[in-house]
């Protein structure tokens, strides 16, 4: 199984808090699994998920690019972090 988390705006855009997913060994990594995403919940997934300043984190551990995923792994999405 795969938590998927979604935060702040994202959760907005998206109308979506959180995914529970079914481990499949095609989700093998996190550019996988956003591909997927995409492929089921259409254009407005893509376009939100594949922004150049949306922040990937797995199990809490926030990822530079691509990473590894595997059986009971928790993602999480989330916009730029600003502050004042």
């Amino acid at each position: 199984m795969l938590k998927v988390l979604f935060f702040a705006r994202i959760r907005e855009e998206l109308d979506c808090p959180a995914l529970e997913l079914p481990w499949d060994p095609a989700l093998a990594d996190l550019d996988a699994l956003q591909e997927q995403l995409a492929g089921e919940h259409g254009q407005r997934w893509r376009e939100v998920l594949g922004r150049d300043n949306t922040i990937r984190a797995v199990n809490q551990t926030v990822i530079a690019g691509n990473a590894a995923l595997h059986d009971g792994d928790e993602v999480a999405f989330f916009p730029p972090v600003t502050g004042g």
